[in-house]
């Protein structure tokens, strides 16, 4: 379905053409004086020095010719503006055939893509924390927005599960139990079935063997030494290695069901692994990979560069992989497994530079194909009041967990308090208004800015923000259930000036969703529902919509708000979240 814009700027060029003029001067845009007209074509001031003739004349040669069933006003404005209004016929017309398209006419790639997006990256035996968030939520949405146009899309968590925290882990644990068979080079028995710890004891391993080796050299040396080992296959440490992700996965899966975010690939850095030693000896062959103090890296600094471009550490000099490396065998992976058109990566945009080698590393290596797009969309931090990094109120770093929780408790306290939702239903309603406010309080940021994490603001019904998107999706379904069945009204022509700029508002839909899809910002999709939002709204107060007399008329008005429903309730799932039937 053509979006509108594009009709109406056909519809002036056609006029332009008729006026013996180039067509291309017809493009029309939005109006940045609605008070004054709907929409505006400035072209007739550039064909003015093209044909030497004064602008005003040129645009009133093409008004003269516009077809004036299509709009209900236009004007010439000096020096030569044409300001536009839409006929209601063509506003309605418009709208109708909305409301009967599939996913309301927008129109999807016509070559669908294969698309990887990495928005995951937890380290296995690790909490997840508040900087988990955005990375979760972001790609959460993102990911939907891509698949809603037709593309294949692959969530991958890229798990955290080879580096350093696994051998502070084991050397940690050998530390409290040596006697544990894993620990025993000569031990040729089966490993015990069942983990040496809990989950609960896992999560205080790490932190005291990360502690203890900033400043015990010996003990920092020891685990780089197991860090190595496990990755170069001693039997007892994979089997620990084991244990910990099968002790820890789970954990991670149900905090990310709590937000619902789901990932179609849940691989992580081990299975990069068995992709390194070839990829490390095709990069020697070509000249890529060379010794450095006794390691290996790989250079990727260009002539030109306008700021010092270190290498990718491939090796390091005691043999064990890093970050690097693994990231580039991911990408072996990916394009075996997968063969993307893109991939876009997620991750706090401190980590620009890494992603900058990776890439260049992947480019010159002809590890990705010429075409593949590859992408890094680094975002802002999540700041308290104070405007820093949102901690706990001892200093420590929030567990993500922790802060589900209590957005949950805060917005359950104003869902028991105003008694609207039977007791059954309190849990699920809380928890769909707790994830509005959460995700539409991060995904309204532009992604790549900080922005202060402010409960009492993204909770509160009236403003912009999930909860008041929610409250408006559930009194147009109020309305609907009162009225009844709807399936037989169509969209009229407005009726009031409220009706049309609701219309004009629906009919913004295309634009912004292809916006939000081109960039990969979801915030553009939620400045969009506030928007629409705000319209329904306005035509609520200012409409009786049950009280009207007139049938086809209330018909009109109720296609009118279910079509709104319809295209909030897509929104928001695109956003990654859903809306109550009350609150």
């Amino acid at each position: 379905m053509e979006k509108l814009l594009n009709l109406i700027s056909q519809r002036v060029s056609a006029a332009f053409e008729a006026a013996g003029l180039e067509k291309s001067y017809g493009a029309v845009t939005v109006s940045n004086r609605p008070d004054l007209c709907e929409f505006q074509c400035n072209g007739a001031l550039a064909a003015a020095k093209a044909y030497h003739k004064p602008p005003f004349v040129i645009a009133e040669a093409v008004v003269e010719r516009l077809d004036k069933g299509d709009f209900s006003m236009a004007e010439v404005v000096k020096p030569g503006f044409i300001n536009l209004k839409l006929s209601d016929a063509f506003l309605q017309s418009y709208v109708e055939e909305m409301r009967n398209a599939p996913d309301f006419g927008v129109n999807k790639e016509p070559q669908a893509k294969t698309i990887v997006i990495d928005y995951g990256g937890p380290n296995v035996a690790k909490p997840l924390h508040i900087g988990h968030l955005r990375s979760a939520i972001i790609g959460e949405s993102v990911k939907r927005i891509y698949k809603f146009f037709g593309n294949r899309v692959i969530g991958d968590v890229h798990l955290g599960d080879w580096g350093l925290q696994m051998g502070l882990i084991i050397a940690g644990l050998q530390e409290q139990q040596p006697e544990l068979p894993y620990f025993d080079e000569g031990y040729t028995g089966s490993y015990p079935e069942q983990p040496p710890f809990t989950l609960g004891e896992l999560e205080k391993i790490y932190p005291a063997a990360s502690a203890r080796s900033k400043v015990d050299a010996a003990f920092a040396e020891k685990a780089h030494q197991v860090t190595f080992e496990l990755q170069s296959g001693r039997p007892g440490y994979r089997a620990l290695w084991r244990h910990i992700m099968n002790v820890s996965i789970p954990d991670v899966r149900r905090i990310y069901e709590d937000l619902d975010v789901h990932f179609e690939s849940w691989l992580g850095e081990s299975d990069a692994d068995p992709y390194i030693p070839d990829m490390v000896e095709n990069l020697k062959a070509q000249g890529f990979a060379v010794e450095s103090n006794g390691a290996l890296i790989f250079p990727v600094a260009q002539e030109g560069d306008k700021k010092e471009m270190p290498p990718c550490i491939l090796i390091k000099s005691d043999g064990a992989v890093l970050y690097d490396t693994t990231e580039l065998a991911t990408m072996v992976q990916r394009e075996r497994d997968f063969h993307p058109d893109q991939i876009l990566y997620l991750a706090d945009k401190r980590q620009s530079l890494h992603f900058e080698q990776v890439f260049r590393a992947a480019r010159m290596a002809h590890i990705i194909r010429p075409e593949t797009q590859m992408q890094f969309l680094g975002f802002g931090t999540m700041n308290g009041k104070d405007g820093k990094p949102f901690k706990t109120r001892d200093g420590g770093v929030m567990r993500l967990e922790t802060l589900i929780s209590d957005i949950m408790e805060f917005v359950g306290k104003k869902v028991r308090e105003n008694q609207v939702v039977e007791a059954d239903q309190v849990e699920e309603t809380t928890r769909r208004i707790a994830m509005a406010a959460l995700k539409y309080g991060d995904l309204s940021n532009q992604p790549t800015k900080d922005y202060i994490f402010d409960m009492d603001r993204f909770a509160a019904f009236e403003g912009n923000t999930g909860p008041y998107i929610l409250y408006t999706i559930v009194r147009i379904k109020s309305i609907l259930a009162k009225f009844g069945d709807f399936a037989h009204c169509a969209v009229q022509t407005p009726a009031n000036p409220y009706a049309k700029d609701l219309m004009l508002a629906m009919t913004r839909l295309a634009p912004a969703l292809e916006l939000a899809y081109r960039d990969a910002a979801p915030n553009i999709l939620c400045s969009y529902i506030y928007e629409l939002a705000g319209a329904v709204n306005k035509f609520y107060h200012e409409t009786r919509i049950l009280g009207e007399e007139d049938l086809e008329k209330q018909q009109g008005y109720i296609a009118l708000i279910a079509l709104a429903k319809d295209i909030l309730e897509k929104c928001i799932e695109l956003l990654g979240f859903s809306a109550p039937e009350r609150m």
